[in-house]
């Protein structure tokens, strides 16, 4: 038996990207980023949980939410990023997508 949860978070930041080609990217700009971390596990832990959705939501809104990426991640691309909330919230993490506008999505699996 595996239990899986989603949760959804959506934060605001900047971001610019060095690129090797010009692009309007390499500009500072910002997103309304839509993020689903996905997490799984055969147990849950002593509140009938995989992971608290408060504490995943606090966890990653107090990183990046209405942050500068640039300062926190070296070339915050959204693969980058998902790379980054995923292994922020740990092994129990399968899958982070993240959605930077309505047609740009980047998934990191484990």
């Amino acid at each position: 038996m595996t239990y899986t949860v989603i949760k959804r978070l959506e934060i605001s930041a900047s971001h610019k990207l060095k690129l090797s080609y010009k692009s309007k990217c390499e500009n500072l700009h910002g997103h309304n980023w839509i993020i689903h971390i996905y997490l799984k596990s055969d147990k849950l832990n002593k509140n009938s949980m995989i992971y608290d959705f408060t504490d995943i939501k606090k966890s990653i809104m107090d990183k990046l939410d209405h942050k500068n990426l640039n300062d926190i991640i070296e070339q915050p691309t959204a693969e980058n990023i998902a790379k980054f909330i995923c292994d922020e919230i740990g092994n129990k993490c399968f899958k982070v997508k993240v959605q930077e506008s309505e047609g740009n999505i980047a998934i990191y699996e484990r």
